[in-house]
């Protein structure tokens, strides 16, 4: 890591507000890019074309291209990261704002913990574990159930249930990710299961049949533009951004993002997207994030490894607590 006299502030101040601003805003880009175009197809789009372009500028760098079961391992977790993660978000996105589904999404957290003491066996339960998942889920109730009177409806079932697998697959999939054979540099193997995610979801939205009906010319500007910047805004800029501040400030630091990206999302949808802010949005939120500043704060497991980059609906999640990132400068 640089000193402090070799990183100018403003570069740190830039890519700060990046990934909590960007990240936090491509939550509302989604919702009404899925508004025109069928919700796996948008999704197959973005990744095969943000996969691609970093694929491409790692075997610029002379990055070795990934092995036969390099590959078949990005594949695996690209069908639990990209199919079921990203995939349930853009079609759940359909039903439910944009800032709920960022709150929602914020409790991969919770399910990470979960599956390190049931997958993995690297952590025990213990009492702040415990505290911690009850606050994320009592979070989530109080979003869901319509019989928790906040003076506002509830979040539509359907849209949470989908949240949730899509949270609980990426955090399956992060576990699995520690003991599979992946590229060393991290923008390959962020690149090739980005690509390959991308593939799986447009094969995905052909199965689905959303390609019946789907005329590309009554696509609004508007939507392709959303479509531009989940692109170029949320994975490329987003990507370089992350491992740049990865490689100059600490993991704890950069972290931070996993508790500013639901505010900023649900302020953005109030200011921009003209979705609602009330009670049962205030309490449910405040729920869940105390339950991810109690979680993501507590000691790292000395059997835990870094998480992989490229898999939370913010994109690159490295949580605090987890060794620093390393990839080829």
């Amino acid at each position: 890591m640089e000193s402090t006299a070799h990183r100018p502030k403003w570069k740190v101040l830039l890519a700060f507000a990046i990934i909590y601003f960007v990240w936090g805003s491509t939550f509302l880009a989604i919702r009404v890019g899925v508004r025109e175009v069928p919700p796996f197809l948008l999704a197959g789009l973005r990744f095969v074309l943000a996969g691609g372009v970093l694929y491409g500028w790692m075997r610029l760098k002379g990055t070795p291209s990934p092995t036969g079961e390099q590959w078949r391992s990005a594949t695996l977790l690209a069908v639990m990261i990209f199919v079921f993660d990203y995939g349930l978000l853009f079609w759940a996105e359909q039903r439910v704002p944009s800032g709920i589904a960022a709150v929602m999404m914020a409790t991969i957290p919770v399910f990470m913990a979960l599956s390190e003491i049931l997958i993995m066996k690297t952590r025990r339960l213990t009492a702040r574990l415990v505290i911690a998942s009850l606050l994320g889920v009592g979070g989530v109730v109080v979003l869901v159930n319509p019989s928790v009177n906040f003076g506002d409806s509830a979040v539509n079932p359907l849209g949470a249930l989908a949240l949730l697998v899509g949270a609980v697959s990426w955090s399956v999939a992060s576990a699995m990710s520690r003991r599979l054979d992946l590229p060393s540099a991290k923008g390959m193997s962020s690149g090739a299961q980005m690509l390959a995610g991308g593939v799986l979801l447009t094969i995905t939205s052909r199965l689905l049949g959303e390609f019946r009906g789907f005329h590309v010319e009554a696509v609004s500007a508007k939507a392709w533009l959303c479509l531009a910047y989940l692109i170029i805004a949320g994975s490329i800029i987003g990507f370089t951004a992350y491992v740049w501040l990865i490689h100059h400030e600490s993991p704890t630091k950069v972290g931070t993002y996993a508790y500013v990206n639901p505010v900023v999302a649900v302020l953005v949808g109030y200011l921009w997207g003209g979705e609602a802010i009330g009670m049962r949005t205030i309490a449910g939120t405040a729920l869940v994030l105390v339950g991810i500043v109690v979680i993501t704060m507590a000691p790292a497991s000395k059997a835990s490894a870094e998480i992989d980059p490229g898999h939370v609906p913010a994109e690159l999640a490295e949580l605090p607590g987890q060794p620093s990132l390393e990839t080829d400068n």
